[in-house]
């Protein structure tokens, strides 16, 4: 469902130099999996999210979701093609600050260019428990039930892959295990696989796989003065 191949991402520092993020030779996750990838600040677990979503475009190799290479897509093509099939749950959640809940998941629907299927949108919002705040904007809800609308929003376009960046990171010690069973149950209802980014360890032992970033990111490896392979 998500393959991953000889992707590679550098950026150009301020003297000139490329400075190499990303040197992944493999990564997949199959149709409905549920995946956590950990590793140490400045790894390139975002970056590898990013690039995976289309919203960083990689330098080269294949990233190939639901049967398409995104990396071959230019920019405008990547949008749409996100807003199709991937879910994305932001560490800040990125919700709109004049839009209620149930406008922030419709939202969502609009960049498919498909019309907003008001029905589902509330279903979701419902299911999250959120359904008796539907028309209550980001400042009125808790920063659960912010994640919450989160979570409803990245799931709005039936999406086949959902990436969740550190989504406890910002909700308080109490709430942080409703956050992941809330994501793991909404991924089995809708048949989503997922990946994961977290540094907590109480997080991802209750996952079946948890993947090192340090560990196929061949970039990390040069940084450390360890040998590729």
């Amino acid at each position: 469902m998500l393959l991953v191949e000889n992707v590679r991402k550098s950026y150009v520092e301020p003297n000139g130099d490329l400075l190499p993020i990303l040197d992944v030779k493999r990564f997949e996750i199959g149709p409905g999996e549920q995946v956590v990838l950990r590793g140490r600040s400045g790894c390139g677990k975002t970056t590898l999210l990013n690039c995976v979503a289309g919203l960083t475009a990689a330098d080269c190799g294949r990233i190939i979701v639901n049967g398409r290479d995104i990396v071959s897509l230019p920019e405008a093509a990547r949008d749409r093609f996100r807003a199709s099939y991937i879910g994305f749950v932001f560490q800040t959640f990125n919700l709109l600050p004049a839009f209620t809940a149930l406008e922030n998941v419709l939202l969502g629907m609009t960049f498919t260019g498909e019309r907003p299927d008001i029905p589902r949108a509330r279903q979701l919002l419902e299911s999250v428990g959120l359904g008796h705040r539907l028309t209550h904007k980001p400042r009125a809800l808790s920063v659960g039930e912010q994640q919450r609308v989160a979570v409803a929003r990245a799931l709005a376009n039936r999406p086949v892959l959902l990436l969740a960046d550190e989504p406890t990171a910002n909700v308080d010690p109490a709430h942080q295990q409703q956050v992941i069973d809330l994501l793991r149950d909404a991924c089995r209802r809708e048949n989503v696989a997922m990946l994961l980014v977290t540094h907590s360890p109480e997080v991802s032992a209750q996952f079946p796989r948890v993947e090192q970033l340090e560990e196929i990111n061949r970039a990390t490896l040069v940084a450390q003065g360890g040998a590729t392979v």
